[in-house]
């Protein structure tokens, strides 16, 4: 009886050894939440029906579809009453997790199979399953969910690693890579030494090398919840990596995982650590990640596309869209990762940014994480929202005790002092804002919308003025912060209007920053952008809140924290320096807005999986993408889209790569104005759910140059 068809060797997968294989590395991996027996057992169930004679007679080609073989397990759990959790996981092995009323009618239907039972019949003559397991220790629907989840990442990624290991042992020796997490922590270390031994000691660097000694200090901790307060600027990127190293060499953790907010500042931390660490250190795994074609990066690339499959290397480095969405996804490729979370340290930077429509089922999956599979969470930002010990009517907070990787942190908040707040009560026209910023050598505009963004660049009137928005593609946007940098560094004039894409993760620095009204953490993250090495006094480095006259607003909570700001900067008395601040204000937001807006934990509850990957989505915009031509001269998109015309990109495998490349070049619009595109003449449609952008892309102002409202492009 086999499993598979032969290989490129000639050799047929024995459906005994694929059996056993599966089930004693799922049980390896289960084994790091104290599930090994069940997922051993899920292993030796999930393939018994391909003992049916007509399965077999599909791999030999006699007939031209295979039978259902998941169902056949699925039963067998049923038969030998065995807990009906694994009916689950067996039936959802290749199609994934199903709900609860599917999986019901389908295996009603099925139970009277002749070909089924004697598939049960038989069973016995290839693998000895154990008349019964104790049950998991589970107390409440949303653990049985989580539960589920994980034992099924064992699965799937047990049965694609064993059935890649016949198909193609090549990969699997590829993935066999060995990592020394104390190696790593010693680059650190001498990379750190190495820096602030050259760097001037002044009080910022000064800071900062405390907030890394303290990481340090903190790490020989626990493991469970931790907060590191840092303000903008004091260098938490790698203290927080350095905390994350020493906690799991001194606690036995596998690997560090790093979540941020937004794939246009992740490449940043990402260069960070693999200049620290090398490059087969980090993998570095987001929507925009694009690997390279040179024949001397080849083995690297194979090493870090496998990883990618199932988050196996020691440092991670990924967004949160991609965390969460696959924590609480039901298809098998996108749950292989979430087995390698367990005993790992799970580092959430600019943790404040979680979507609060949900936040609730976030919060839950995380808690879990902490409680029943060996996480330490690390919640890493200068304005800490109100998540811990939040037991509210509005929001159940991560509980347990939660510690501070940095005591007492508002000493670091006064000590990294470098900018003076002003707001100004009265509202400000665009040729108002326009007048400060060409009144200054070097300065910073940051709005809310692109179309704010275009109009103030209108205003300037400035020919050398510089503009950095989503209307630019993301490859556009690196070299223009190069450009930028540069710009500071050489003391040149440099003007910049910009939105959001800037806050972040974006290292800037100049004397004079515009931010308009926003929610309060938005303006912090701008503030971050104004002196940020401290070469100037705090009173010569300004951030000046203004409200724009006509200024737009994003929908939803970004209007609501904006109004929440507002209402305490009218205050007067506020102190944007003291961390305690950011707490009262998101524990006021999160008063006033739905953090489970679409019932995301009732579905988990009643086992409803598809649904629930259906509706959690961190971003909520219905996009496509366009391709744009960017640079002008020698861009690499056109030889991409000759490969996608030509049909090079025919199988699914090449047609991804070839997607991932051309990632840096897309502009993300919103699907309701395709058609104006369209009657336009502007765009063409590409394979793989893409189009092509045929109008003019302006090196200044991106898509922004064009008839349609700019509004349409994503923030």
């Amino acid at each position: 009886m086999y499993a598979h068809s032969a290989n490129s060797r000639g050799e047929k997968h024995c459906l005994e050894h694929h059996l056993q294989e599966v089930a004693h590395l799922a049980e390896t991996f289960a084994n790091k939440f104290q599930a090994g027996p069940w997922g051993y057992l899920a292993g030796l169930l999930h393939d018994v029906g391909k003992l049916n004679p007509a399965f077999q007679d599909y791999l030999s080609r006699k007939i031209s579809k295979g039978p259902d073989h998941s169902s056949a397990g699925a039963i067998l759990a049923i038969r030998k009453k065995y807990w009906e959790g694994l009916v689950f996981l067996v039936s959802g092995h290749h199609g994934g997790l199903p709900s609860f009323s599917d999986i019901k009618q389908r295996l009603q239907e099925k139970l009277s199979e002749p070909a089924i039972l004697e598939v049960c019949k038989k069973i016995n003559q290839i693998i000895t399953l154990p008349e019964s397991l104790p049950l998991p220790q589970l107390n409440s629907s949303l653990q049985v969910e989580f539960f589920l989840r994980m034992l099924f990442s064992t699965l799937v990624d047990a049965d694609f690693l064993d059935t890649e290991n016949h198909f193609n042992a090549e990969k699997t020796a590829i993935r066999k890579k060995c990592y020394d997490l104390k190696e790593l922590a010693k680059l650190l270390y001498q990379d750190q030494h190495q820096r602030y031994a050259d760097c001037e000691p002044n009080l910022v660097n000064q800071a900062r090398q405390e907030i890394y000694q303290e990481c340090l200090k903190a790490a020989s901790c626990h493991p469970g919840i931790f907060r590191l307060t840092v303000p903008t600027g004091g260098g938490k990127t790698r203290s927080a990596l350095a905390f994350a190293l020493e906690h799991a060499i001194r606690h036995r953790k596998h690997r560090v995982i790093v979540a941020l907010p937004y794939t246009s500042i992740i490449d940043q931390t990402a260069q960070v650590y693999r200049e620290i660490l090398g490059a087969d250190n980090v993998l570095e795994h987001h929507s925009a990640v694009a690997f390279s074609d040179r024949e001397e990066d080849f083995l690297q690339n194979q090493w870090a596309r496998l990883a990618a499959e199932n988050w196996d290397a020691p440092v991670i480095v990924t967004t949160t869209v991609q965390l969460f969405e696959s924590l609480l996804a039901h298809k098998p490729s996108a749950c292989r990762k979430l087995h390698n979370l367990a005993q790992s340290i799970i580092i959430l930077d600019e943790v404040q940014t979680l979507p609060t429509p949900v936040l609730a089922p976030i919060l839950d999956v995380l808690q879990q994480l902490v409680d029943r599979y060996g996480v330490t969470l690390v919640l890493s930002t200068a304005t800490q929202p109100a998540l811990v010990n939040a037991n509210s009517p509005y929001i159940k907070g991560l509980r347990g005790e939660i510690r501070e990787v940095v005591p007492n942190p508002a000493r670091f908040f006064q000590a990294l002092k470098r900018v003076t707040y002003e707001w100004p009560p009265e509202a400000w026209s665009w040729e108002r804002i326009a007048q400060e910023m060409m009144g200054a050598y070097q300065c910073l505009a940051v709005v809310n919308t692109k179309s704010d963004a275009l109009t103030l660049l209108d205003a300037m009137e400035d020919p050398e003025a510089l503009h950095l928005s989503t209307c630019l593609c993301m490859a556009h946007r690196r070299e223009l912060i190069r450009d930028i940098k540069n710009r500071l560094a050489d003391g040149r004039p440099c003007r910049v209007v910009a939105t959001q894409v800037v806050e972040a993760g974006v290292d800037l620095d100049f004397p004079l920053v515009l931010r308009a009204l926003a929610p309060l953490d938005r303006i912090v993250q701008a503030a971050g952008r104004c002196n940020r090495e401290g070469r100037l006094a705090p009173a010569d480095a300004r951030v000046i809140v203004f409200r724009p006259e006509k200024g737009k607003l994003p929908p939803g909570d970004y209007r609501t924290g904006t109004d929440l700001a507002a209402s305490l900067l009218g205050q007067r008395k506020v102190d944007l320096h003291d961390p305690k601040v950011y707490e009262a204000y998101f524990r006021q937001l999160y008063q006033a807005v739905d953090i489970d807006k679409h019932k995301i934990n009732e579905l988990r509850a009643r086992l409803n999986f598809p649904e629930v990957a259906a509706r959690f989505r961190l971003i909520e915009e219905d996009t496509v993408p366009l391709v744009v031509r960017w640079p002008r001269e020698g861009s690499p998109v056109e030889k991409i889209l000759a490969q996608l015309h030509t049909g090079s990109g025919a199988n699914r495998g090449e047609a991804r790569l070839l997607l991932r490349r051309l990632q840096p070049y897309l502009v993300n619009v919103r699907r309701r104005v395709l058609s104006d595109y369209q009657q336009q003449g502007l765009v063409r449609e590409l394979p793989l759910g893409l189009w092509e952008w045929l109008g003019h892309y302006h090196q200044v102002r991106g898509l922004g140059d064009t008839t349609i409202d700019p509004e349409a492009l994503v923030i």
